[in-house]
């Protein structure tokens, strides 16, 4: 059923492949990686995949400089590369002596920070792709409030009802707690970081207040930042930090946090249904951070994305940035939004050149010149 939905991404990897060595799709676990990996796989000949948390396939790289000159003018597909990270040195010595590109295909569900080796042996000879869990632009076959109560992961959007979507989140959440985490080298117990999770979920959307959580965790301000990293590197949180440029106002100047998946931000919550949703207090700040991830994951990288507040309240949901180009994006969960006199304000000192309303309104309208409200659905067109 996964490949009922075309992955926006896979053209982008093709083209990496053909003036690449090797390319990276790095993202969360069971966001479809190893289903790309399959489709890419079909545009190659001679192609070879293993699974690193099989030890069938583990086994096979016993020797890995013997087996990849065997397999030398093949694609070779290596998933859940966390497992084996001292492998990164052995790819970059077959890589210099190949000289080709589409050498190897590499899937991890950890962050090139985590994957340390990868970034310093492997550097100028590799292309990072992040994958995410389905977006917008892939699921426009579904109706938007399914994808946001669901969240994007395959096989939780693709369920056939809230009940089974629901068990299968609350599955992966303990897994990751209980078998990621440790295979990932991290010495945190399920229950701590669990507890912590849930509080950031408590706090989705909002201005990280680091010695709150801390007092209430009974740990210090860096072991709470140092969770966040944790939940930031597996793809898990987003943290979006202010936007300064040269404004001399007082400004916030701590980050937002917000749990990327929005379906895994309902189960955290124990939110199933979309009842349940609409009477929550997380209601809004749910429904802003759904409509972020699905702007910035249909988006190319080089867009920075931020957020802007200043200390009397002037504020921009989420800022982008792509040299010297500035697009202001405010989210309202109304279909009639109303705009405070403070969006207007800050949308000057940040002088924006577009800004756009994004709310759950059926077609894009504008109320200015440079202000448009529009779906999530059209938000592309003016990016």
């Amino acid at each position: 059923m996964h490949n009922t939905l075309a992955r926006i991404s896979t053209t982008t990897i093709l083209k990496r492949l053909q003036t690449n060595p090797a390319v990276a799709l790095l993202g969360a676990r069971q966001v479809g990686k190893t289903t790309i990996a399959g489709m890419i796989q079909e545009n190659f000949l001679k192609t070879i995949y293993l699974d690193l948390e099989r030890p069938a396939d583990l086994n096979k790289l016993n020797d890995p400089e013997a087996f990849f000159k065997q397999f030398n003018d093949h694609l070779i597909c290596l998933d859940e590369i966390q497992r084996i990270p001292d492998i990164f040195p052995i790819l970059r010595g077959v890589i210099d002596r190949g000289k080709r590109n589409s050498r190897f295909l590499i899937l991890g569900s950890a962050s090139r920070d985590l994957l340390k080796q990868s970034s310093e042996s492997l550097a100028g000879r590799i292309s990072y792709i992040e994958i995410t869990p389905f977006n917008y632009l892939e699921v426009a076959s579904l109706k938007t409030n399914e994808h946001w109560l669901k969240g994007g992961y395959p096989r939780s959007l693709l369920a056939p009802d809230n009940e089974t979507s629901f068990q299968w989140r609350e599955d992966y959440i303990r897994t990751f707690l209980e078998r990621d985490i440790p295979l990932l080298g991290f010495h945190i117990p399920a229950a701590t970081l669990g507890r912590f999770w849930r509080m950031l979920a408590h706090s989705h959307g909002q201005i990280l207040n680091a010695s709150k959580l801390a007092d209430s965790m009974g740990v210090s301000s860096h072991t709470i930042r140092k969770y966040i990293d944790l939940l930031e590197q597996t793809f898990l949180v987003r943290v979006l930090t202010p936007y300064f440029g040269n404004i001399k106002k007082r400004l916030v100047k701590s980050p937002k946090v917000y749990i990327r998946d929005s379906g895994l931000l309902h189960t955290l919550l124990d939110i199933e249904t979309m009842e349940e949703l609409f009477a929550h207090p997380v209601y809004g700040a749910s429904f802003e951070g759904f409509i972020i991830e699905n702007i910035l994951a249909g988006l190319s990288p080089r867009w920075q994305p931020f957020y802007f507040r200043t200390s009397n309240g002037a504020e921009i949901d989420l800022i982008l940035k792509k040299g010297d180009k500035t697009i202001a994006i405010e989210i309202k969960s109304s279909t009639a939004p109303k705009l405070p006199k403070n969006f207007f304000n800050a949308i000057e000192m940040v002088k924006a050149d577009q800004a756009l309303v994004v709310a759950p309104v059926d077609s894009a309208y504008p109320i200015s010149k440079n202000i448009i409200v529009t779906p999530l659905s059209q938000v592309t067109e003016y990016l």
